[in-house]
């Protein structure tokens, strides 16, 4: 699942993702995504390198222009933290996951 898929443009005006299809999506991605409050996804990354973990973010930046989905993206040194959420509903969507499945294909 989400492989092929790209995130499309959620217009708002819908109830974000219930705890059971958060349940249900989460399968599909790395186990070390975190819900946070049932309305984020996060995940934390660590480099050996400060270089290395800006080349992730960059590669992050441009999947996220290509997707049009942006993710927080928290860069501490070595440790690249991302926040992702769909800001129109306050909440998960399918195109959460989606780009949670693609940052893990990233890395």
């Amino acid at each position: 699942m989400f492989k092929q898929e790209k995130c499309v443009p959620c217009q708002g005006g819908i109830p974000p993702m219930s705890e059971q299809e958060i349940v249900t999506n989460k399968k599909f991605i790395s186990k070390d995504w975190d819900v946070i409050d049932g309305i984020k996804l996060t995940k934390e990354f660590q480099f050996g390198e400060y270089k290395d973990a800006i080349d992730f973010t960059n590669s992050i930046a441009n999947l996220a222009e290509e997707q049009g989905h942006h993710p927080y993206i928290h860069i501490n040194f070595r440790k690249v933290k991302i926040i992702i959420f769909t800001h129109k509903i306050n909440g998960l969507h399918k195109n959460d996951f989606l780009m949670a499945k693609k940052i893990d294909n990233i890395k």
